[in-house]
């Protein structure tokens, strides 16, 4: 029955690629021609839109499921080729909004009582309606200026129902189609519902401009708004109101006196604060969500969307960003393969070469136009020849820097916040692959090792214990080796005391280092 109710469904969706002349997707996600030929059969039009702009239509006219996996599709180039993923990044996540009084009914409903004991003031007119949620300004008993985000009614079930077509559709890509595997469509419909799923509870995102707010707690340069938590639940988020002008505004901030450049300065410096230093970055900063204060700060909102990246991904993007940007391809090449993008059977030089081939086109050009984003997104469409897995962190950054540089080119055309940025990175990589920075992270290794010692040996007396009752199994092997040779019962404080002088001795070299 979900088979047939989701082909319904299909049917659906391809009524309105038709009307778009969009059904191009179908065919790239391995539907059968004789299918998509029935389905031109419904109203097929034909349009002089580019693939993506044709496509971004369709997804808005399906609804805001299918507006957040185009905007997902958007950072995978590798998927549908960089000139549609480009054209994705621009699928606006507008809707009409919903009633004033449902949004006084949810907020009511999830603080218990009227709204005009929670506000002295609502404006019933949106500032921002999106897929998810809209947004409103209104003013504290206390009288401070808020701005009120609020979920949609029924958004909840509306987006489940669509996942779990998703969910179907990428299991028979899987199957079907066999050599679309390492794309890993399911693994992308479930990042698309973990994604969905923290936006739906704006406590999540509450949490979220919390941590950028701490972390950015020393640099009045970067503003996070701050959470009211008192008026702030799974479906309403309040928090101080932003007040300032569009980054793009090149005239309203030349008109406050400021200078686009020094804007651009801070941006290049905050972007890689975020994802170098902190490992933890706003990953939707279009103009719409960027505002320069009358003081110059930038100001950020909407913090539905954000990314992270450990400390291993952040060493390895540094050393590839500095490859590139000193065309050292070699290094480049050897990145991917330390980093594990890239099975070792591949060949280095091979690679060395179509790292050359995507960059030298786009590292050639005058300073200002040079896109490092748009290298990491051709780099991205060659991972089939190479047998590269997807990395959606990496995907996720890179329509996140696509962004950024576009904000970039807007404020300061003549200059490239790469460069800007390039003596910070350069910083960083000091402080984080010196020998300096090995010795420590050794020995900080080695200590939380030792910190893990008593939970291991615990760990350890108990699985020897369930051994003596019986109730484990353990391989003839291991149970000769754990009696040192000879019968007998295990030696629970031998082994205890033997993982103490190894990990001890771990700890010992990597301080002595």
């Amino acid at each position: 029955m979900d088979s047939i109710r989701h082909i319904a469904r299909v049917f659906s969706i391809a009524r309105a690629l038709a009307r778009h002349d969009a059904l191009f997707i179908l065919k790239t996600a391995g539907i059968e021609p004789m299918a998509v030929w029935v389905a031109g059969l419904l109203g097929h039009k034909k349009s002089t839109l580019r693939p993506g702009q044709r496509l971004s239509g369709a997804l808005q006219e399906m609804g805001p499921s299918f507006i957040k996996l185009g905007q997902m599709l958007a950072t995978r180039p590798d998927l549908l080729g960089e000139e549609i993923a480009a054209d994705l990044s621009h699928l606006q996540d507008k809707l009409p909004p919903f009633a004033a009084n449902l949004a006084h009914s949810a907020i009511e409903t999830e603080f218990g009582k009227p709204l005009n004991e929670i506000f002295s003031k609502f404006d019933d007119t949106p500032v921002a309606a999106a897929s998810i949620a809209q947004v409103h300004f209104a003013v504290t008993p206390t009288g401070q200026e808020v701005a009120v985000k609020v979920l949609r009614p029924g958004i909840e079930q509306s987006f489940q129902n669509d996942l779990d077509l998703f969910f179907w559709a990428a299991k028979l890509i899987e199957k079907t189609r066999p050599e679309l595997r390492r794309l890993k469509p399911i693994e992308v419909v479930k990042t698309l519902a973990r994604s969905v799923e923290m936006e739906m509870d704006l406590r999540f995102e509450a949490a979220a401009a919390s941590e950028l707010q701490d972390n950015f707690a020393d640099d009045k340069s970067f503003i996070v708004p701050d959470v009211d938590w008192s008026t702030t639940a799974k479906r309403v988020l309040t928090t101080s109101r932003v007040h300032g002008v569009s980054i793009v505004d090149i005239a309203a901030i030349k008109k406050a006196g400021l200078d686009p450049l020094d804007i651009l300065e801070k941006s290049a410096s905050s972007f890689f604060m975020q994802v170098f230093r902190d490992g933890f970055f706003h990953a939707d900063m279009h103009p719409g969500n960027v505002f320069v204060t009358p003081q110059g700060a930038l100001a950020v909102v909407d913090f539905g969307i954000m990314g992270r990246l450990d400390k291993s991904t952040r060493r390895h993007l540094a050393e590839l960003l500095m490859a590139f940007l000193m065309r050292d391809y070699r290094r480049a090449a050897e990145v991917h393969f330390e980093a594990g993008w890239i099975p070792l059977g591949q060949s280095v030089d091979e690679f060395t070469q179509a790292c050359r081939s995507i960059a030298e086109p786009v590292l050639d050009k005058p300073q200002n136009e040079i896109s490092i984003a748009t290298l990491l997104g051709q780099l991205f469409q060659i991972t089939e020849t190479f047998e590269m897995e997807t990395q959606p962190q990496l995907l996720l950054l890179q329509k996140t820097m696509l962004v950024a540089e576009g904000t970039g080119r807007k404020l300061a055309p003549e200059a490239n916040m790469w460069f800007i940025a390039r003596p910070l990175i350069e910083g960083w990589m000091r402080e984080n692959l010196g020998p300096e920075a090995r010795i420590k992270e050794a020995a900080n290794e080695g200590a939380a090792m030792l910190k893990r010692l008593p939970r291991l040996v615990r760990g350890m007396e108990k699985a020897l214990a369930d051994f003596e009752k019986g109730g484990l199994k353990l391989h003839p092997d291991t149970v000769k080796a754990m009696r040192g040779g000879r019968g007998g019962v295990p030696k629970k404080n031998g082994i205890a005391l033997g993982l103490l002088a190894l990990v001890l001795g771990i700890g010992i070299i990597a301080l002595a280092l």
